[in-house]
C-alpha cells in the first residue's frame, strides 16, 4: 500500500476523498472519487503482486542454530548447514542450487573427513561438541569463511562444505548437517531484500505533468475561488447574506478543487499498468520468439518497462553464450611449438577412441600420443587432472561428465578422446586411464579459478612419488608466472595464440612446475593457515596462490570454437539501421573480440578505420584517445570521460578483457553521462552485474545457468529474437503508450474545464454542469474501454514491416511521440473541446424553445446536450487516434457510445426514481431533451467545430510534410517495403564509420 500512495497521483486523490467528506465544501458525493480510487488501487497492486509472486515458499519451524538435523532425498535444506556426513563416500552429497543461481545442473559438497567418520550414528552425533568460528551474516551464496575446532583441531571452513537454505538435496540418501545460520540469517533471506522498482521515463515524466496539472488546478480554483468572493461581495447578498465575502471564497477554492480534480486522471495509473500488461503477454505469446530447440519462449519478468524497449539507444552484450552458441568443441592446439588441428594435408580421420560425437581433424596428434611424446602427454595430463568435472553416473558402461562450464568439458573430453580418460575422483585423489593404463594421483590442493586469478592449477602426487602443480589459465597470466627458460617457446606460442584468436577462437594456456616435499609442505602450512582467517581470506589466499605459481614450464595453449548464434550478422546489421549502437563487451583476447566483430557484421571492410586503445596504463590510454581526438577538443583530467566521449563518436565499440564489475562500469558511464536508454545483454552470471545496471536487462537462457535469466527484465532463447523485441513489440508499446496518454490528457481536460467555464455563469457557486453520476462514471465505463484498446491493439504497420524498416525505431529514441511539447498541444486541444462543448450549446440555449414552446434553457436539458456532444466528440477523436481496427476496438468504442445512452435513459427513468427517490429526481429529463430537433441540431454542430479542424490539420500535414512513418502507413497494403527505406539502409552501408575496439587493460 505504501509503494501505491509513493505514486503521486494516488496520494492526491486520498486527499481529496478527505475534503468530500467535509459538508460545507463538498458539492459532490464521496462515491464520485472513492470509487475510482478504490478500483485503481485493488488493480494496481494486484498486477505488483503478480510481479513480486514468490513461486515456492517453504516454512521451516522450530530449526535453531546448532541443531544438527537430517535431510533425505529430494528434500529443501531447511537452513544454512555444515555438512557433517552423509550416505556418499567420503562425506560427499549433490545438491541442486536452482532456488539460488538459477542453476540445474547438481553440485557436489564434501564433509570434512573428520567429520564423516560420524556417519548416522545418532549417538555420535549427539555428542558433537566442536566450536565454529564464523562470518556474520551476508548475502554472499558463493563464498563462506569460517573454522571449525573441534578435539583439539582446527580446521578451515569454505564454501563447499556448506548447504544453502533453499538448494534440493539430490542423489545421496540422506546427510546430517549442523545449523550455522536459521530464518532471516540465512544466505537466501539474505538476499531477498526489497527489489529496486525500475522506471521508465514516461513513468518519470507522468510525475512531472501530474505535478504541473495540479498547479494548473490550484491555478483554476484560487480564479473561481476569487470570483466568489467578488461576486458575493458585490452581488451575493440580493440572493444570500453570508459572514464574509473572502471565507465564502476560501470555501469555493476547496469545492472547486473537488470538482475540477478530474483534470488530474485518476484512472490513468490502472490503465497504463493493465496496458502494460497486455504488452507483457503479446511478448510471452509471441511464437516469432519461442526457441524449440530447448523448449524456450520469450518471457516478460516485468510488465513495467515495456515502453521504454522502444527508446534504446545503446545495446551492451557478452559475447561467450549470447552472440555464440556456447557450444565448445576442441579446435586446435598448439605443443611445444607445433600446431595440431583443422585440415591438413595427407591421411586425416575422425578420432572416435571414446566419444563417438568428437571431431578432430588431425591425424599426426594422435600418432604423437601413441609414440609416446612426454611434452604431449603432460598437455593431455593437465587437461585430465586440473578441472572440477564430476562424473554424474556410468549409465552403460559410459563416462557421463558433468561440467560446470562449456569450456572445461570441452577440455576433458578432447583429453579423454585422445587417451587420457579422467575416470573417477574423490577427496583425496583423482583416477585418470593414461593409454590403457589407470593412474591414481593424490590430490594434494586445488588452487580455485575466479574472475580475477583468470587461472586454476592443482598440485598433485604421482604414482612414482613427484608432486607435481598444473595449471591452465589465460595467456596473460600463465605467461609472467613462466620460467625465464621458456621465452624462445612462449614467443612462438604467443604468435599461435593470435592465429587462433583470429580464427575467433577461445584459447588457454596449460604451464607445469616440479615441486619438491619441503616447499610443498611449507606452503600448505601457509595454506592451512590462511584458511583460518575470516577477514580478508580471498586475498590472503590468492597471495598464498601466487607464491607456488611461479617459475613455471610452458606446455601449449588450446583453441576452442564457440560458433556463432543464428541470424547474429543480420540482426546486428538491423539494429544499427535504427540507430541503435551496440558495444561488445567481452574477456577475450583482443585478436578472438575482432575477429568476432567481423564475423557479426560489427566491424566491415569499408569502415574507414579500426583502431586499438591498448595502453597498460592510464597514462598511456590517454596519450592514444588524444592520437584519435586531437582534432576535437582538448582532453580533460578525467580518463573515463575521455573515453566516453571518443567512443560515442564510433560505429562499433568493442571492449575487451573486461571484468564482470568493468562491464557494469562501462554501462554505468554511458547512462550516467549521456542521459540514453540502455539495453544489457547476456547469458552468464559474470553479466548480472550489466544487466541490473542498465534500464533494461535481457537474459538468454543458455549453457552458463539462469543466474543472468533471473536478474533480467526479458528473456528468450537467441539472441536473434532481440531485433523483435526492440523493433516490433518495443516499437509497439512505445507508440500505443505515447497515443494512449495524449488521447487520455485530451479528454480528461475537454470533460473538466466545461466546469471552470460554466463557473463564470453560476455565479462562482460550484455547482456542476454535469450529473454527478456522468462524472462518476466518464473515466471508469464511457471512455475506460475504448483507450483501453487502442493502448493494448493498436499499431500503425506490421510486424514485418517494422523489421523491414527499421529506421521507424528512430522517433521512440527521440522522444517524439510523447513530450513535453506533445503534452501541451492535447492540453490546448482539450481546452478547445471544453470551450466548443460548454459555449456553443449554452449559446443556443439562451433564446432556445421546445416544441410546445416551453424554453429550453434549464440546467438539466444543457447537462444533457453537454455530456452527449462530450461523449460523441472524443468517441469520434478516438476513431481518428486510432490505427488499426480490429472487432474489439469497433465493440468497445461504439459499445461504449450505446452503453452512455443506455445507463442515460436508465437514470432519469421512472424506476429508478421509485426505488432511490432522493438520487434520481428529474424523471424523463434524457426522454425529453433529446426528442427536440434542436438539442440534436447543437450536438451536431459541436461535434463538427471540434472535428473537423482536427481531419482538415491531420490531412495537410500528412499531404505537404508526410513522415517516414506516414510513407510506409500509406504503402501498408504493397508487397515489398517502400523505397525510402531501402534508399536509406543503402546510404547508411556507405557512409564512412569509425570503429573503436577499446581494450580494458586489468593488469592494475
Amino acid at each position: 500500500m505504501f509503494e501505491q500512495f509513493q505514486r503521486v497521483a494516488n496520494a492526491y486523490f486520498l486527499f481529496l476523498l478527505i475534503l468530500q467528506l467535509i459538508p460545507q465544501i463538498s458539492s459532490l458525493s464521496w462515491f464520485t472519487t472513492i470509487v475510482p480510487l478504490v478500483l485503481v488501487l485493488t488493480i494496481t497492486a494486484v498486477k505488483d503482486a503478480s510481479d513480486d509472486l514468490v513461486i515456492q515458499k517453504e516454512k521451516w519451524m522450530n530449526v535453531r542454530v546448532g541443531d544438527i538435523i537430517k535431510m533425505e532425498d529430494n528434500q529443501f535444506v531447511a537452513a544454512d548447514l555444515l555438512l557433517l556426513s552423509s550416505s556418499e563416500p567420503h562425506g560427499l552429497c549433490y545438491i541442486e542450487t536452482a532456488e539460488l543461481d538459477g542453476e540445474t545442473n547438481l553440485k557436489a559438497r564434501q564433509a570434512l573427513p573428520i567429520t564423516s567418520e560420524l556417519g548416522d550414528n545418532i549417538g555420535l552425533l549427539a555428542q558433537f561438541n566442536g566450536d565454529i568460528v564464523c562470518e556474520p551474516p551476508n548475502n554472499k551464496l558463493d563464498r563462506f569463511a569460517g573454522s571449525l575446532h573441534w578435539n583439539g583441531d582446527s580446521l578451515p571452513l569454505d564454501n563447499e562444505s556448506m548447504l544453502l537454505r533453499g538448494c534440493i538435496l539430490r542423489n545421496t540418501d540422506w546427510c546430517f548437517g549442523l545449523v550455522l545460520f536459521a530464518g532471516p540469517d540465512t544466505k537466501l533471506m539474505q538476499n531477498s531484500g526489497r527489489t529496486k522498482f525500475k522506471r521508465t521515463s514516461i513513468d518519470r515524466l507522468m510525475n512531472t505533468l501530474v505535478l504541473w496539472i495540479f498547479g494548473f488546478l490550484v491555478c483554476m480554483g484560487s480564479i473561481l475561488g476569487l470570483g466568489n468572493a467578488v461576486w458575493e461581495s458585490i452581488t451575493g447578498y440580493y440572493f444570500q447574506s453570508v459572514d464574509s465575502a473572502v471565507f465564502s471564497g476560501f470555501l469555493t477554492f476547496w469545492s472547486y478543487i473537488i470538482i475540477l480534480n478530474t483534470v488530474v486522471p485518476i484512472s490513468l495509473y490502472v490503465s497504463v499498468e493493465v496496458i502494460r500488461l497486455g504488452h507483457s503477454y503479446f511478448i510471452n505469446w509471441d511464437r516469432k520468439m519461442y526457441y524449440a530447440k530447448r523448449d524456450t519462449p520469450a518471457e516478460a519478468r516485468t510488465t513495467t518497462l515495456n515502453e521504454e524497449l522502444g527508446q534504446i539507444e545503446y545495446i551492451f552484450s557478452d559475447k561467450t553464450g549470447t552472440l555464440t552458441q556456447n557450444i565448445m568443441t576442441f579446435n586446435k592446439c598448439s605443443i611445444n611449438c607445433r600446431i595440431y588441428g583443422g585440415w591438413c594435408l595427407g591421411s586425416f580421420s575422425d578420432l572416435r577412441t571414446t566419444d563417438a560425437g568428437f571431431l578432430f581433424y588431425d591425424y599426426s596428434l594422435l600418432e604423437v600420443v601413441r609414440r609416446g611424446d612426454r611434452s604431449v602427454h603432460e598437455f593431455f595430463r593437465v587437461l585430465s587432472l586440473c578441472h572440477t568435472v564430476m562424473i554424474e553416473d556410468k549409465a552403460k558402461g559410459e563416462l557421463q561428465y558433468q561440467a560446470q562450464s562449456p569450456d572445461e568439458g570441452a577440455l576433458v573430453t578432447a583429453a579423454r578422446n585422445f587417451g587420457f580418460v579422467f575416470q573417477s575422483r574423490t577427496p583425496e585423489t583423482i583416477s585418470v586411464q593414461e593409454l590403457g593404463e589407470t593412474c591414481t594421483y593424490r590430490l594434494l590442493a586445488i588452487l580455485d579459478f575466479n574472475n580475477y586469478r583468470k587461472r586454476m592449477s592443482v598440485i598433485v602426487r604421482n604414482a612414482e612419488g613427484k608432486l607435481k602443480l598444473y595449471c591452465k589459465g589465460a595467456d596473460s597470466v600463465i605467461f609472467e608466472r613462466l620460467h625465464p627458460c621458456c621465452q624462445h617457446m612462449m614467443n612462438i606460442t604467443g604468435d599461435h595464440l593470435s592465429e587462433f584468436a583470429t580464427e575467433g577462437l577461445r584459447t588457454l594456456c596449460l604451464a607445469t612446475r616440479d615441486l619438491d616435499d619441503e616447499m610443498v609442505s611449507e606452503w600448505l602450512l601457509r595454506l592451512r593457515k590462511v584458511g583460518m582467517v575470516l577477514e580478508g581470506r580471498e586475498a590472503e589466499l590468492a597471495a598464498v596462490y601466487n607464491e607456488i605459481e611461479q617459475d613455471m614450464i610452458l606446455l601449449g595453449a588450446t583453441a576452442i570454437e564457440d560458433k556463432l548464434q543464428e541470424a547474429v550478422p543480420e540482426t546486428i546489421a538491423k539494429l544499427a539501421m535504427a540507430n541503435i549502437k551496440l558495444w561488445v563487451l567481452t574477456g577475450d583476447k583482443q585478436e578472438t573480440a575482432v575477429n568476432i566483430g567481423y564475423s557479426c557484421n560489427m566491424l566491415t571492410d569499408d569502415m574507414s578505420e579500426v583502431f586499438v586503445v591498448s595502453g597498460s596504463s592510464a597514462q598511456d590510454v590517454r596519450e592514444e584517445l588524444r592520437i584519435v581526438f586531437w582534432q576535437a577538443h582538448a582532453l580533460e583530467a578525467d580518463l573515463e570521460l575521455d573515453f566516453l566521449e571518443v567512443a560515442c563518436l564510433c560505429k562499433a565499440v568493442i571492449c575487451c578483457r573486461v571484468t564482470p564489475l568493468q562491464k557494469a562500469q562501462v554501462v554505468e558511464l554511458v547512462k550516467t553521462c549521456k542521459k540514453a536508454v540502455t539495453l544489457a545483454i547476456g547469458d552468464g552470471a559474470n553479466d548480472v552485474s550489466m544487466i541490473k545496471t542498465s534500464h533494461i536487462g535481457v537474459g538468454i537462457s543458455g549453457q552458463e545457468g539462469m543466474q543472468a535469466v533471473l536478474a533480467s527484465d526479458y528473456t528468450f532463447g537467441q539472441f536473434r529474437f532481440l531485433q523483435r523485441l526492440l523493433l516490433v513489440h518495443g516499437r509497439w508499446s512505445y507508440l500505443r503508450m505515447c497515443k494512449f496518454l495524449c488521447y487520455f490528457f485530451y479528454k480528461n481536460f475537454a470533460f473538466t474545464l466545461v466546469h471552470f467555464w460554466f463557473g463564470f455563469f453560476c455565479g462562482f457557486s460550484a455547482q456542476t454542469v454535469y450529473d454527478q453520476w456522468f462524472i462518476t462514471l466518464f473515466n471508469i465505463c464511457y471512455t475506460s474501454l475504448p483507450v483501453l484498446a487502442m493502448g493494448v491493439f493498436d499499431q500503425d504497420v506490421s510486424d514485418q514491416w517494422s523489421i523491414d524498416c527499421p529506421k521507424l525505431y528512430e522517433p521512440g529514441q527521440l522522444n517524439l511521440l510523447f513530450n513535453k511539447r506533445e503534452f501541451f498541444i492535447c492540453i490546448a486541444q482539450g481546452i478547445y473541446t471544453s470551450i466548443v462543448i460548454f459555449f456553443v450549446p449554452y449559446a443556443a440555449f439562451v433564446e432556445a424553445m421546445r416544441d410546445d414552446g416551453s424554453g429550453l434553457s434549464d440546467h438539466q436539458s444543457l447537462a444533457v446536450t453537454v455530456s452527449t456532444s462530450l461523449i460523441i466528440v472524443v468517441s469520434l477523436q478516438m476513431g481518428l487516434d486510432t490505427g488499426y481496427w480490429t472487432a474489439i476496438n469497433h465493440f468497445f468504442i461504439w459499445g461504449s457510445v450505446a452503453v452512455y445512452f443506455a445507463i442515460m435513459f436508465a437514470m432519469y427513468s421512472a424506476g429508478l426514481y421509485s426505488i432511490f427517490p432522493s438520487q434520481f429526481q428529474f424523471i424523463g429529463t434524457a426522454r425529453n431533451t433529446l426528442n427536440q430537433p434542436a438539442v440534436w441540431l447543437v450536438i451536431f454542430l459541436t461535434t463538427v467545430i471540434c472535428v473537423v479542424p482536427i481531419v482538415a490539420f491531420r490531412f495537410l500535414k500528412a499531404e505537404l510534410r508526410p513522415s517516414l512513418n506516414d510513407r510506409v502507413s500509406s504503402k501498408h497494403a504493397t508487397p515489398s517495403p517502400p523505397s525510402e527505406c531501402f534508399i536509406q539502409n543503402s546510404m547508411e552501408s556507405i557512409k564512412k564509420k569509425l570503429s573503436l575496439i577499446h581494450i580494458c587493460n586489468t593488469r592494475r
